[in-house]
Order: C-alpha cells, then sequence, then structure tokens
C-alpha cells in the first residue's frame, strides 16, 4: 500500500495549532474592538448631531433677546409715564407672544434676584453695599438671563449684595 493515499491524514504539529489559534484569537479580539470602536464613533456622531440641531438658532435667538429687553423697557415706560393702557396691553401681548414661541424653541426666561451671586449664570455690573442683604446675593436685575435648553444663552445682568465692611476695604 502506498503510504501518500488520500486515507490517511497529514502529520500535524502541536506548535502550529497553538500557533494558529494564538493568531484566530488577536484577529477576533482585533475585530472586536474595531467593532466597538466603530459604535462608539456612531454614537457620538448621533450625539453630536443633536447638540448641534438643539443650538442650532443660537445666534438667531442671542439676537431675539434685546428685542425682548426694548419691550420690558417701552412696558415701564408706559406705564410710568401713565400712557393709554391700550398701547401698554398691546405691546404686553406682543411680549407674551414673542415669549410664547421663543418657550416653544427651548428658551426660557429666568431671574435671579435673591439668588447666590453665580458667575456662570450672572454677570454683576454693579455692587451695592446692603447690611439687610447677605453678601453676594443678587440685590437687583437690569436684565433677566435666558437659557436655551438649559444653556445660558445671556446671563442676567444684576447688582450684588456686599457687606458694609468690604467697602471700607
Amino acid at each position: 500500500m502506498d503510504d501518500s493515499s488520500p486515507s490517511t491524514p497529514p502529520e500535524v504539529d502541536e506548535r502550529d495549532v497553538a500557533e494558529l489559534k494564538r493568531q484566530l484569537d488577536e484577529r477576533q479580539d482585533r475585530l472586536l474592538r474595531a467593532l466597538a470602536d466603530t459604535e462608539n464613533l456612531r454614537r457620538r456622531a448621533q450625539r453630536d448631531r443633536e447638540e448641534y440641531v438643539k443650538y442650532a438658532n443660537e445666534t438667531l435667538l442671542r439676537d431675539l433677546i434685546p428685542v425682548l429687553d426694548n419691550f420690558d423697557r417701552a412696558l415701564a415706560a408706559a406705564r410710568d409715564a401713565g400712557a393709554a393702557g391700550t398701547v401698554a396691553s398691546g405691546v404686553e401681548l406682543i411680549q407674551r407672544e414673542l415669549l410664547r414661541v421663543l418657550e416653544k424653541h427651548g428658551v426660557s426666561r429666568y431671574s435671579a434676584v435673591g439668588e447666590r451671586f453665580d458667575p456662570t449664570r450672572h454677570e454683576a455690573i454693579a455692587r451695592v453695599v446692603s447690611a439687610e442683604r447677605p453678601p453676594d446675593t443678587v440685590v437687583s436685575e437690569t436684565a433677566a438671563g435666558y437659557l436655551l435648553n438649559g444653556r445660558v444663552l445671556r446671563p442676567a445682568l444684576v447688582a450684588v449684595a456686599a457687606a458694609p465692611d468690604e467697602d471700607v476695604a
């Protein structure tokens, strides 16, 4: 009988099998890492897209906020001057409508009076010496602050309380 017949299996070296298994394991590990990296990249891109859409109107909304400030000033002037109630109520209706539209797009107005001064949400434009209020408390507000989906769009412009002895120093 011939030794090279197809019925006899070729010699298999244990070291070759171990090396092939190691290479297979290594390639499988690299494949799994590449798949995980791809999935992480996809998730990050999705988050970036969502963030972009969420804050895409930020510039426009920043430009509209001074319009709201002017409405506030116009209403205050109309009330102080005793202007006809219809003018003041008409401006007030327009202001409410504009605020409603902005809220629909994620903008919310906040007041800072009475809160502790927070430089991330408030911009101090004055210090007021006050024995009645604790130091670093917002005493008054020149302009309200605005948030866009929880992110500060414009900080509130505020006057902050200072202790009487701070003024001497």
